[in-house]
């Protein structure tokens, strides 16, 4: 059995109402559940939109740069990606310079899914920075510095 103290329940509400780490979370709960609604009639999630627009590029990506933009370790996005690649929407190539290493990039099957999503993602995020206003900038530069 344990001897320590208990936490007074004033300490429980001073981290309920102060912790930035919760302010964060519960945002971008919101935030996502309104995206994943968004997208939803076309399969997607925030989470695979993010990622496919990620490998928007003109040359396939690398993994590390990828992991990096979305603030991702390695085996998360693997595992993102491989349910992406059973949708045909995204795939894995080796990659020319080093055979262990792998390069990723969307089919044309997912260009073209990108395509419908980008519209709905336009309207849902005008939604936001119409409500919240011009706060917008401020915060999204600060969140930016966050590492």
């Amino acid at each position: 059995m344990s001897n320590a103290m208990p936490i007074p329940f004033s300490t429980t509400i001073h981290v309920r109402d102060t912790c930035l780490c919760l302010h964060v979370q519960r945002a971008a709960r919101a935030l996502a559940r309104r995206f994943d609604n968004a997208l939803k009639p076309l399969g997607l999630n925030n989470g695979q939109f993010s990622l496919m627009m990620a490998l928007n590029r003109p040359q396939p990506a690398p993994m590390g740069p990828v992991a990096e933009v979305l603030a991702m370790d390695r085996t998360t996005l693997t595992a993102a990606v491989k349910v992406l690649e059973r949708r045909g929407l995204v795939e894995t190539l080796p990659h020319p310079d080093d055979r262990r290493s792998r390069l990723m990039r969307l089919t044309s099957e997912g260009t073209a899914l990108l395509s419908q999503a980008l519209p709905i993602w336009e309207r849902v995020h005008g939604e936001l920075d119409g409500e919240l206003g011009p706060s917008m900038a401020p915060l999204r530069q600060t969140l930016a510095t966050v590492r």
